[in-house]
């Protein structure tokens, strides 16, 4: 038998807001969440591959791949 009174409240209309502007709603435990990043701004979604890259792994990770490939 399940216990009573152990799941948080479900709101089947909680507001998403995204960084960017977008507002959608989904099911969830909490009515109101902000992020960072959705799928109208993600560079995965959108095309625009943006890489932010201070240490250089990138430019490192590539010098490896074309070392494997020779």
């Amino acid at each position: 038998m399940a216990k009573k009174d152990i799941h948080p409240k479900y709101y089947n209309k909680a507001e998403i807001s995204c960084a960017c502007g977008k507002t959608f709603t989904v099911g969830a435990a909490k009515e109101h969440i902000e992020i960072e990043i959705c799928s109208e701004c993600h560079p995965f979604y959108t095309g625009k591959k943006k890489i932010v890259d201070t240490l250089g792994r990138v430019e490192k990770f590539k010098k490896r791949l074309a070392k494997k490939k020779k």
